[in-house]
């Protein structure tokens, strides 16, 4: 077992907005930088189960992870962390790992991330720029080179007292984002689960 992982703090960013200017006489920061985007750590995978209730249970009383929100009879979002989620559980026709989640600094680092990708590979597009519900972050999902789903995501919800939290059951897709454009057929049901559930998926 690893010890916790302990990020050093990112100093905030100064933003300007109605009557406020943190920042005067400068371009923002990040339309400046040109370094390349690099994750600071996995934050979060989604697995799908064909048993929802034993793998939640897995989760939950074998390993002590946490709730935080919940999907009706469809999905439990847990953590082990100060995140608002590092597993979310979804019940499946099939087992399969929906996707990865990377953490970067600030919505700037989630765009140029993702536009870094799309330049390369316009392709790997899946979802996004959004804002999710639940975790409250920044979201943008991309295919990595396997073309399994990845998403770049920043400013997520935080549960440092977890007595202070009390977690929400959405129905359906009401907690999966808030705002930008709606979430592609294939990201609610991936175009190779067919083949995952006849065995016939070739990695």
């Amino acid at each position: 077992t690893a010890p916790r992982l302990s990020q050093a703090p990112v100093a905030p960013v100064a933003s300007n907005g109605p009557g406020r200017y943190d920042r005067v006489g400068a371009r923002a920061p990040g339309v400046l930088r040109t370094n390349p985007v690099r994750p600071r750590k996995l934050g979060h995978a989604v697995l799908g189960t064909t048993d929802f209730a034993a793998t939640t249970s897995f989760f939950t009383d074998g390993l002590g992870f946490l709730p935080s929100d919940y999907i009706r009879d469809e999905g439990a979002f847990l953590r082990c962390s100060t995140d608002h989620h590092n597993v979310l559980v979804l019940r499946a026709p099939v087992a399969f790992l929906h996707h990865t989640s990377w953490q970067v600094d600030d919505i700037d680092e989630v765009g140029r991330g993702a536009s870094a990708m799309l330049e390369a590979d316009p392709d790997r597009h899946v979802w996004g720029l959004g804002r999710h519900h639940a975790g409250s972050n920044f979201f943008w999902y991309l295919k990595d080179p396997a073309g399994n789903f990845s998403e770049y995501y920043a400013d997520m919800d935080c549960v440092v007292e977890d007595q202070l939290w009390t977690p929400e059951t959405f129905q359906g897709a009401q907690g999966l984002f808030d705002w930008g454009p709606p979430p592609p057929a294939s990201f609610l049901r991936p175009e190779d689960l067919a083949a995952l559930m006849t065995g016939s998926h070739s990695s």
